[in-house]
């Protein structure tokens, strides 16, 4: 059964004072209210990955669990070096990694050894192959200077001693967390368990693929962007359809999306010109606030959480327009779930481009514009907006690879400045 996410309390909300809210008012209020999921579970290596950690992992090991030797040359013992003069050793035998040379290296002596392999006791000091010259089959001569006692060996623990920090909770598993579980020994793993998301959309004129389409009817298309912008987050997710525009149905598929999931995510609904039902169902529900965002597109927005049978949820109430949706989506909802599988998830990566468009921009608002980025003859980063910016056209998304974030104090943008983009790569 969902867990109950949050005890009662009162949403007090942010724009009782204001016109409008900034992103990053929004953004702080979301974050200030999420509290993360506990629920956890224990999975085979391979099946965790892209799961979040919920417990540290300190090693169990040392790595590596031998001194052992950076590069492929000859092993010895290092104070034998000296200063302005070169060093003879006698070649008294090899080792390669799995198969260590156990005999003792005495003075004069080295060992032929290869990247990885165990360094012999009495040996501290590899030279690469290279810098030696075989003075004949069984002994080589090390030029002057060229090297210091311990070069080119590994320390035992010298990546990772017993008993540190390998990886820190709340870290999403991915292929390299996976090597470095696999190289301590690690099969199993505790982590968070997977985020419950329902969504629906809302609308007498919206039809669900294979229905006829009617005059003045669209085909559903947010269901189909939010299912998409979920599954890149590994939850579970339960598709609850249209839901028709009537109180009633917006209560019971509320209730029922509030005891299969941890979130709810609706699109449609939500704007100055809805129903008042859909205030007052969500209120009777719950604490939700609905607000006017200070940004193009995704203007108006839902946030709260409901409760229904004793369980709680988060609501989050999207524009209709389906580019608003993905925007609302990218830069509320989904640094949201983040926080609520516990992910400690850096911020997106902003990078300037050179703008090769005149970009028309009010300011005093957060815009958020499709771009192509691309490199020019000189290796520069460069972007050019995909047209028509209407939060309906979703086909610019599909042109777009990257995001144009105009922040509020920016105004119009001229051919040759500099504007900030974020790359849909892992995006969309």
């Amino acid at each position: 059964m969902k867990q109950t996410l949050l005890t009662e309390n009162h949403m007090t909300d942010p724009q009782s004072d204001s016109q409008f809210l900034s992103v990053a008012q929004a953004q702080t209020w979301i974050q200030e209210h999420i509290a993360a999921i506990t629920d956890t579970e224990e999975l085979d290596l391979k099946s965790a990955l892209g799961r979040v950690l919920a417990i540290d992992i300190l090693s169990p090991i040392d790595v590596p669990a031998h001194h052992n030797s950076a590069m492929d040359g000859y092993a010895f013992h290092g104070a034998q070096l000296i200063a302005n003069h070169d060093l003879n050793l006698e070649i008294v035998g090899e080792a390669y990694a799995g198969h260590p040379y156990t005999k003792p290296v005495l003075p004069g002596s080295c060992i032929r050894i290869m990247t990885g392999a165990v360094m012999p006791r009495s040996c501290d000091t590899v030279v690469p192959q290279e810098l030696t010259t075989r003075l004949k089959d069984t002994a080589i001569a090390i030029p002057a200077n060229k090297l210091r006692q311990g070069d080119n060996c590994r320390l035992r623990g010298e990546d990772l001693a017993l008993g540190k920090l390998a990886i820190a909770k709340a870290k999403r598993i991915g292929p390299a967390e996976l090597g470095l579980l696999a190289s301590l020994g690690i099969a199993r793993v505790t982590v968070q368990r997977r985020l419950k998301v329902a969504y629906f959309s809302t609308g007498d004129e919206i039809r669900s693929l294979g229905q006829t389409l009617d005059a003045g009817c669209i085909y559903d298309s947010n269901r189909y962007t939010v299912y998409g912008m979920l599954s890149r987050l590994d939850c579970d997710i339960v598709d609850m359809g249209v839901i028709e525009d009537s109180p009633e149905a917006l209560e019971q598929a509320l209730r029922t999306a509030c005891v299969q999931a941890d979130a709810i995510i609706t699109s449609g609904g939500v704007s100055v010109g809805a129903a008042d039902y859909t205030r007052q169902v969500m209120a009777q529900l719950g604490q939700v606030a609905f607000w006017t965002i200070n940004m193009r597109p995704g203007r108006p927005m839902a946030f709260g959480k409901i409760h229904a049978d004793g369980s709680s949820a988060y609501l989050f109430g999207l524009p209709g327009n389906p580019v608003a949706v993905m925007v609302t989506f990218y830069f509320f909802v989904q640094q949201a779930l983040q926080q609520l599988i516990g992910a400690d998830e850096k911020p997106a990566l902003l990078i300037p481009a050179i703008s090769r468009d005149v970009i028309r921009k009010r300011q005093g608002r957060t815009e958020y514009q499709r771009g192509i980025a691309s490199r020019n003859l000189q290796g520069q980063l460069e972007v050019v907006v995909t047209g028509s910016q209407g939060s309906g056209v979703l086909r610019s998304m599909s042109e777009a690879n990257c995001m144009i974030i105009l922040d509020d104090e920016q105004g119009n943008i001229e051919a040759g400045g500099i504007v900030n983009i974020l790359l849909f790569e892992g995006l969309c």
